[in-house]
């Protein structure tokens, strides 16, 4: 399967992501591994002229919406975000209405349509940095709430709150983390800003996936409880194998993120499936926020 693969990739001049949460064998196969805006980024700069992207749906729109001029499948058409679907661009447009003028903060896990109509994206990495950035000391951030009450807290602004989730990380419960420190006195815990204020306040370090991977090989422990989906544990295993590495919770395991096959890379580069493509008149705007986010780091 790798080889068929690898013959695939050179006919077609073609590069595989892998998001850090996605199986083993998928995370195997891919060129690169990662956050999904770190891989759309990393991607960009490459020579590839087509992007199979092992995700799910927004992330491949972010590829499309940095690469227009490359060719982004998606391996599995069916992999959603259910946090990226509890905001639509027709409700934003909705809430902004209603609200006095203010910046609106998209988190990177949303639709392009939704990107078109913010100042602003964010990731789960610099959310903070991102509020403080602003002038306004008002706010509208999207779709996280757990996501959104964190920077809050951090940059002290203040931020009106869209009541979407991540349901596995939502799903987190002080008891989880209390039960699996007990099974792991020894082990540190790391959450993601995506969990309840609860289980992120039972925290040792909050951090992105990226933060996690970052923390978990700098640091001098060598025990983890990982609060955040499942599939990270993979990657901080392979990097670190002198080290353990214990999930939070078996629940947090995202169904669409374990949608994708070795037999759907396949299909998708033989016959060019699966195809995503952010028309211009949303790219473009789009573009502007996710360049604004970009422009801030440097």
């Amino acid at each position: 399967m790798k080889e068929k693969i690898e013959k695939l990739k050179k006919e077609r001049n073609a590069i595989i992501l892998a998001h850090n949460y996605q199986p083993p064998k998928i995370q195997d196969l891919a060129d690169l591994c990662g956050d999904s805006l770190e891989l759309s980024i990393r991607a960009a700069k490459t020579g590839a002229e087509v992007i199979v992207f092992c995700g799910v749906r927004f992330m491949a729109e972010t590829a499309s919406i940095l690469s227009p001029e490359k060719t982004v499948l998606l391996a599995r058409g069916d992999a959603g975000c259910p946090m990226a679907d509890m905001v639509t661009a027709e409700a934003l447009s909705a809430k902004k209405a209603q609200l006095p003028p203010m910046p609106v903060v998209a988190y990177v896990n949303s639709t392009a349509e939704v990107k078109a109509l913010s100042t602003i994206c964010c990731t789960s990495a610099n959310a903070v940095a991102v509020l403080q950035s602003l002038e306004e000391e008002e706010i509208l951030m999207v779709p996280d709430r757990n996501l959104a009450h964190w920077a809050a807290a951090g940059a002290g602004k203040k931020v009106h709150v869209w009541q979407g989730f991540c349901p596995y990380h939502d799903g987190l419960t002080v008891d989880d983390v209390r039960r699996a420190r007990a099974a792991h006195p020894e082990a540190v815990f790391m959450a993601h800003p995506e969990c309840r204020p609860e289980v992120l306040a039972e925290a040792d370090v909050v951090a992105s996936t990226s933060g996690m991977l970052r923390h978990a090989r700098t640091s001098d422990v060598e025990a983890f409880i990982i609060g955040t989906e499942v599939g990270l544990l993979y990657p901080m295993a392979k990097e670190n194998p002198e080290k353990r590495f214990y999930p939070a919770s078996e629940k947090m395991f995202c169904t669409d993120m374990k949608k994708i096959t070795e037999e759907d890379v396949v299909r998708s580069l033989e016959q060019m499936s699966g195809e995503v493509k952010v028309p211009e008149e949303i790219r473009v705007p789009a573009y502007r926020a996710v360049k604004r986010m970009l422009d801030l780091a440097g």
